[in-house]
């Protein structure tokens, strides 16, 4: 009779085994999987509300407005921004980004009379469009064109507050921004401002000097410019934080930046990629409103302390960091720059919990000398991408006790991944829970090209377990593909059709990932970006990698361009001792 019974467990037990080591990390793919469903349902609500919201008021504007608006009359006292001996509260943000606003709303023409008394009912329908002539006659003055509804302004700052009441105010004046990089100048400065279609500059004070010999073609773009700051100026650059603090800081109306769907363009970052000059990301209000749910993703709640040391103008530090920690009413540390020798009592002073991390960071903080304040910190969660697996170990042994949660995605990209279990090395799961929540497929590639491969029907093909595979997401209404500014065709190659079925589209993020056994992902290498000599193909995460390794070395950067004579190839290095 046991006989018996043990026969069928002796049946299941090969299965059993093959499923186990994906089965093991079912509590987790379910646990990330409720919260992901969560984080959904909750900014559904947000959007709803918005959309319901009294549109004189300030909650009926865009998703970061609204947010904003909602956080200053909720959580007032609660310090939303922490920069050097600067404190800044949720209701201080909403009334600097509220001076901000009208400052930008005058430049448009727009008068709404006394700025701040008259709160949510002192706008009136047609009032920015009506304008003043005489802010209008000022800008023609300059040579400038006048800012229309939903022009875009261009940032040119460091990670400062203002940066963020400046970005704020045009989000709720109606007006797209774009966040330029701060260390170009020239040729790519020129064609970033032109392709995104800029009508004025804000740039920082000490930038000034540096823009000198661009001054002239900017001028002959018919770009306003500003300063973020009193410094001096050359002539034609006014500073634009004096206009603001003339303003008053009552409510601005939401029908101002109402968007009229959550596709419309809001916010341009721009991207390198692999093809040349930078390219202008369109941001949408959608994809804004997702960012808000980031930080909660993570884990992270409205009692954290988030250290922020990445540059604004990039994805990472503004959507992710910024909004994210909007979307839980969490508290920033806000660093203009990052200092290894200064992070760990940054951290006990502020009570940091959270750090927001790339991979090279966290490289510099293990080889800083040991300190006191590194083993008496209270951060429990760093989270971030690029981070190597040695890194990754010396960086927990280290530091721990703490959780490491390392992701991947992209700017432009419908798609992200999570290693929510804190697996050495991966990058995210492939759990079939995962994939309902935020579906994308591994698909067979030429490693050199990046082509997809297509079976004899004409569709891709999925990789197996431990094949490297091109990482791509369905393009649909909740991850909609909005392209670059400047023409259709520089989004040549990001799009691929009838991928599984007839009429199916895909975004391709040009990332190779490797899926292994236990459905942990692990990234590969890139598309487009490595060096190649006749047969042999070197990745450069591995050649990279190698190079790190050594303990002498502190920075290395690579650089590579076609010889003028055709040789095979060229290849240089600039290598910084330790």
């Amino acid at each position: 009779m046991a006989a018996l019974l043990l026969l069928p467990l002796l049946l299941l037990l090969p299965p059993l085994l093959h499923l186990w080591p994906r089965w093991r990390w079912l509590a987790a793919d379910l646990a990330f999987a409720v919260r992901a469903h969560r984080c959904k349902r909750a900014l559904q609500a947000r959007a709803q509300a918005a959309a319901a919201a009294d549109p004189r008021g300030p909650e009926g504007g865009c998703s970061l407005a609204w947010r904003l608006a909602q956080l200053a009359r909720q959580r007032p006292a609660h310090t939303f921004l922490v920069h050097g001996a600067l404190r800044f509260s949720y209701a201080e943000a909403e009334r600097l980004s509220n001076q901000a606003a009208r400052a930008f709303l005058r430049a448009q023409g727009w008068d709404g009379g006394p700025g701040g008394g008259g709160g949510a009912g002192g706008a009136r329908e047609g009032e920015r469009v009506a304008g003043s002539s005489a802010a209008r006659a000022a800008w023609e003055g300059d040579g400038a064109v006048p800012l229309a509804p939903g022009a875009t302004v261009a940032l040119l700052l460091p990670a400062r507050p203002e940066f963020l009441w400046l970005w704020f105010g045009m989000a709720k004046a109606g007006l797209r921004t774009a966040f330029v990089p701060t260390a170009l100048r020239r040729g790519p400065l020129l064609h970033c401002l032109r392709s995104c279609g800029a009508r004025a500059l804000v740039l920082a004070p000490e930038f000034a000097e540096s823009l000198g010999p661009d001054l002239p073609a900017l001028r002959a773009m018919g770009l306003h410019l500003w300063a973020a700051g009193p410094a001096a100026h050359p002539a034609g650059i006014s500073d634009l934080l004096a206009e603001a603090s003339a303003e008053g800081d009552g409510p601005v109306p939401g029908y101002l930046s109402a968007p009229e769907s959550m596709t419309d363009t809001c916010l341009y970052i721009f991207t390198s990629g692999t093809t040349g000059l930078p390219k202008a990301a369109r941001i949408s209000h959608l994809k804004v409103l997702q960012c808000q749910g980031f930080c909660q993703l993570c884990g992270a709640g409205q009692d954290d302390v988030l250290h922020l040391a990445l540059p604004l103008h990039h994805m990472s530090g503004s959507q992710l960091g910024i909004v994210g920690c909007l979307g839980i009413g969490a508290t920033v540390v806000l660093k203009s720059r990052f200092s290894a020798g200064q992070f760990w009592e940054d951290c006990r002073l502020h009570g940091v919990t959270v750090f927001q991390y790339i991979g090279e960071l966290c490289r510099y903080l293990i080889n800083q000398p040991p300190t006191r304040a590194e083993r008496g910190h209270t951060v429990r969660l760093v989270v971030g991408s690029g981070l190597r697996p040695d890194t990754w170990e010396r960086f927990v042994r280290r530091f721990g006790p703490l959780q490491v949660l390392e992701m991947c995605g992209l700017t432009e990209g419908s798609v992200a991944t999570f290693n929510y279990t804190g697996q050495l090395g991966a990058v995210g799961r492939a759990s079939w829970l995962y994939k309902h929540v935020f579906p994308f497929s591994l698909i067979r590639c030429d490693v050199a090209t990046g082509e997809p491969f297509r079976d004899p029907r004409g569709r891709c093909v999925t990789t197996a377990p431990g094949e490297p595979g091109l990482l791509v997401a369905p393009v649909s209404q909740e991850a909609p593909f909005l392209g670059y500014a400047g023409g259709p065709e520089l989004a040549c190659g990001k799009l691929l059709t009838d991928v599984f079925r007839p009429g199916d589209v895909f975004f391709n993020t040009g990332d190779l990932l490797v899926c292994d056994a236990q459905g942990f992902l692990r990234f590969h290498d890139r598309t487009g970006d490595t060096f190649r000599y006749r047969p042999p193909k070197f990745p450069i995460p591995a050649w990279t990698s190698a190079l790190c390794d050594s303990r002498r070395l502190n920075l290395s950067s690579q650089t590579s361009g076609p010889d003028p004579a055709h040789l095979p190839s060229c290849l240089g290095l600039n290598i910084a001792s330790a």
